[in-house]
């Protein structure tokens, strides 16, 4: 019969129930096998003159699959056994821990990867600093248009959606606190009420968790879109450095800005709140503009601001450090938004939580 092999060096003829091989079966002709060679069940083997490693582990595979080898010589058939010896094998699998084993396991490995995540957002932290030193020492090196911009996209665009929702706010304080307080005859401390947790709590709180679901992702987006385009590693090449043309900016923008926002926020708040007294209890504007600055201290105020430069701080780093951690997939982009708006709110609710107790202790 013809021989179907590409290579001459090479024979292959059709058998009633498989193939035959005559001639040199090596790496170089392997390739050259005709298509039949992938239905056989049979092949023999017996007309081979040379057989090598690379023919020998085909074969080996060939007979995993359950094809029969015929004609095989004791020399063959030995080089055949060392090939299957050689193939490397998965190691067995061990049963993973169970119960309260595993429930340790996963409590360790989670309190790795937070140690890991803290420590690389202590790293952009100190990168944010040192990019700022050279700012200051060497001004030509900052880029003041980048920061207009970017204090106009984190604050001026965030100004309605925070102003908003703090009015909001103020009214639901005031229409809850009359509904409560109004069984004790105390209607006129609602105003207390409202100046206190929005001044001190609600309305900056509230003005970074929206900055840090609105901001946050904005910042992984834009820098993880650069990252997978190779865009950083283009700015390394021509000699510029990505911490001072992309996180000094973004963060320095936010401290900025946040402050500014959660003064926009107390004011949209007291508002509200005011505006809801009046309706629900009767209680006039100046009435409670009287009693706000009377009864109200600015310690409050204080207190409430001075969270907004942290606040920004903690937003702009961990949105940067997602932004720099995406790969080259829009996969690993989406994951890496989505992860940074989660921790930069658990973030922000924690430092939160850690002034009020460090404010409670010092007296303010």
């Amino acid at each position: 019969m013809a021989n179907l092999s590409a290579d001459p060096k090479l024979r292959a003829t059709v058998l009633a129930d498989g193939l035959r091989l005559a001639g040199e079966f090596t790496v170089w002709t392997l390739g050259q096998l005709p298509p039949e060679a992938k239905t056989a069940r049979l092949l023999d083997l017996s007309e081979l003159i040379r057989l090598d490693t690379a023919a020998a582990w085909y074969l080996v595979g060939r007979q995993a699959e359950g094809v029969r080898l015929d004609g095989l010589d004791p020399s063959r058939a030995r080089l055949l056994e060392t090939v299957r010896r050689a193939l490397p094998r998965p190691d067995a699998e061990t049963a993973g821990p169970a119960g309260w084993r595993l429930m340790l396991e996963q409590t360790g490995r989670r309190m790795a990867a937070a140690l890991v995540f803290l420590r690389e957002i202590a790293e952009y932290l100190g990168r944010f600093l040192a990019a700022l030193a050279r700012a200051i020492r060497h001004p030509g090196d900052f880029r003041l248009t980048s920061l207009v911009w970017h204090i106009q996209e984190t604050g001026l665009r965030a100004v309605p959606i925070v102003a908003l929702m703090s009015f909001l706010i103020g009214v639901v304080l005031a229409f809850q606190g009359a509904a409560q307080l109004r069984q004790f005859g105390a209607e006129v401390f609602v105003i207390d009420l409202i100046a206190i947790s929005v001044l001190r709590e609600l309305g900056i709180l509230l003005t970074a968790i929206i900055v840090a679901g609105r901001t946050a992702s904005a910042l992984t987006a834009s820098i993880g879109s650069m990252k997978m385009n190779e865009e950083i590693d283009a700015m390394r090449t021509l000699g510029l450095d990505p911490d001072m043309v992309l996180i000094l900016p973004r963060v320095l923008a936010l401290v900025i800005t946040l402050p500014i926002l959660g003064l926009i926020a107390n004011l949209a708040g007291l508002v509200g709140g005011a505006l809801m007294s009046w309706i629900e209890l009767g209680i006039s504007p100046s009435m409670f503009r009287y009693r706000l600055l009377a009864d109200t201290s600015v310690d409050h105020v204080i207190v409430g601001l001075s969270k907004a430069p942290v606040f920004a701080l903690i937003i702009g780093i961990i949105g940067c450090h997602a932004g720099m951690k995406v790969g080259k997939d829009a996969e690993s982009l989406g994951a890496e938004t989505s992860r940074a708006v989660v921790n930069a709110i658990f973030a922000v609710i924690v430092a939160d939580a850690l002034f009020s107790i460090f404010f409670a202790e010092v007296g303010l």
